[in-house]
């Protein structure tokens, strides 16, 4: 059955036809995210959600989205979008990052120009038939200081048309190295140097704990007199009363908003101050961002239903299509390893370790160690998947750990899984072989080779004659039939360990006959989701 998506929002036709050739079953009902009950009855027929931002995907709508895999977000702001919950759901949250940096870009540039020139008060005197020529004195940009607060993707645009203007750009941006900086022209300074040097500032960082209020008021004071302000980023980035009383003491001689605290603005501290620019959040809104962005979305989300390739996820680590080729076997590997320790383990797991071995370790790590801890969090929550189980372990306080090396060993590449817990720690091994089925290499430090099957039991005992009998009669006396059988152990009357390759579920009866014997000292049926 092919994935079924629902457009929520309005979307362009071409965007709808994507869908449609990709062999997506497409439902465009560009009015239903509006109305939250309507969407909240209808979503859970839906593989995918693709919206805009009048939709609002809270956690009552992701209550109802027992089928949602994928919502994706045609633009880049997700405020829209509860991704705590989303993640706890399982649902991967995307966003169109680049469809419209120029665009944002480009309007960040077009209010500094109208705010150095007081465009929109000028054109509204000259409308009203006045001819206050001499009322509105502008300064030049050229030979002016920017300050850039967030030097990234849009960021960076306005940067490089900054400096076409003959502008000198200095730059804020914890994550901007002297490298980078100098290729691209800028300055990199601290926050108080920019306030204080600025001509121009603007914003292009997303809303976050560490952003949210960047340009308070204890810092609005520490800018350079005269400075104008410009944010076409995120509203609640600047604390707007604060701003207000700076542009009335004259302190600031402007400011250009696009986004505000609160939206929709229909009333703001900044609203009828002079020589202040406000616009309805119009960063993306260009006819060839909005075709874009709808097109980047439509694009993403039939890639990740079809082929399981992840772009521009927020909750997810990404991999490409070529990446989702290569990394299939070792995904499922990654499942099946978690999924054993987890059956195997009882008590509560304070650390997942996880060592990758030659070729693999090359490989979208981030991805695979969701494969495993999903695995080992399916025993407690059989619905954790790849996007929610990192959010289930963190609020378990598990501790991950990642080590790559290079190979080490016969095999061209192999993952390892230990899990630490108050009482031990236990480990298992596996590979994929080149026939892509994944592999079973190392149980509790004992090689073994053994394929992964749907129903399998695990025994441990003493390395003694008459295990292999004790386990085909017990089993054959209760009716479980053994398909195959792999053993392996430490060392002649060491430790030993079988796993049993049965045709369904073993009753537990069964495994109980087997643990009286008294010749195992563990026995533990094990299910896989195996393909």
């Amino acid at each position: 059955m092919a994935p079924k998506v629902l457009i929520s929002d309005k979307l362009s036709d071409a965007a709808v036809q994507i869908f449609k050739d990709r062999g997506i079953d497409v439902d465009f009902q560009p009015d239903v995210g509006k109305d939250k009950e309507k969407l909240a009855e209808i979503i859970g027929n839906y593989d995918g959600l693709a919206i805009r931002s009048a939709t609002k995907v809270t956690e009552k709508i992701l209550a109802a989205a027992d089928n949602l895999k994928v919502i994706g977000r045609a633009g880049i702001g997700t405020d829209n979008i509860d991704k705590e919950a989303a993640s706890k759901k399982g649902v991967i949250v995307m966003n169109t990052p680049f469809g419209n940096m120029i665009t944002t870009a480009e309007h960040a540039i077009a209010m500094m120009f109208a705010v150095a020139r007081q465009i929109p008060e000028a054109s509204a005197s000259t409308h009203a038939g006045k001819w206050e020529k001499s009322k509105f004195m502008g300064v030049e940009l050229t030979g002016k200081t920017l300050g850039v607060i967030g030097a990234g993707n849009i960021g960076g645009i306005v940067c490089d048309r900054a400096r076409g203007l003959k502008m000198k750009v200095v730059a804020y941006d914890p994550f901007l190295g002297e490298e980078k900086a100098e290729k691209m022209g800028v300055e990199k300074v601290e926050l108080d140097e920019l306030l204080a040097r600025a001509d121009f500032i603007t914003l292009h960082v997303p809303f976050t704990e560490a952003t949210a209020n960047i340009l308070s008021r204890e810092n609005l004071e520490k800018t350079k007199k005269g400075v104008r302000i410009i944010n076409c980023a995120r509203g609640g980035l600047v604390d707007e009363e604060a701003l207000a009383d700076l542009l009335r003491s004259g302190h600031i001689a402007g400011a250009a908003f696009d986004v505000f605290a609160k939206e929709p603005a229909t009333e703001n501290p900044l609203f009828n101050l002079p020589n202040v620019v406000c616009t309805p959040h119009l960063g993306a809104a260009t006819t060839e961002a909005q075709e874009n962005v709808a097109l980047q979305v439509a694009e993403q989300m039939s890639d990740y239903l079809l082929t399981g390739a992840v772009s521009n996820a927020l909750n997810m680590p990404s991999v490409t299509a070529e990446e989702a080729k290569v990394m299939g076997p070792w995904v499922k590997l990654a499942g099946h390893l978690g999924a054993f320790i987890g059956q195997m383990t009882d008590e509560p797991i304070k650390a997942i370790n996880i060592l990758y071995d030659g070729t693999v370790a090359g490989m979208n790590l981030d991805a695979l160690n969701c494969g495993v801890v999903a695995g080992i969090m399916k025993r407690a929550n059989p619905d954790v998947n790849m996007v929610s189980a990192p959010v289930v372990a963190r609020e378990k306080g598990i501790q991950i750990s990642t080590t790559n090396q290079d190979k080490s060993g016969v095999f061209d590449g192999y993952v390892k899984v230990t899990v630490v817990t108050e009482k031990r720690e236990r480990s298992v091994a596996g590979t994929v072989f080149s026939d892509g089925k994944p592999r079973f290499i190392q149980i509790k430090g004992i090689n073994i080779d053994a394929e992964v099957g749907a129903h399998m039991v695990y025994t441990t005992n003493e390395d003694v004659p008459g295990i292999i009998g004790a386990l085909g009669q017990t089993m054959g006396e209760n009716g479980v039939n053994i398909a195959n059988f792999t053993l392996g152990r430490s060392a002649a009357k060491g430790e030993a360990i079988a796993l049993l390759y049965v045709d369904d579920v073993v009753p537990a009866n069964v495994i109980d006959k087997l643990q009286s014997t008294g010749l195992f000292t563990q026995v533990k049926p094990l299910e896989f989701e195996v393909a």
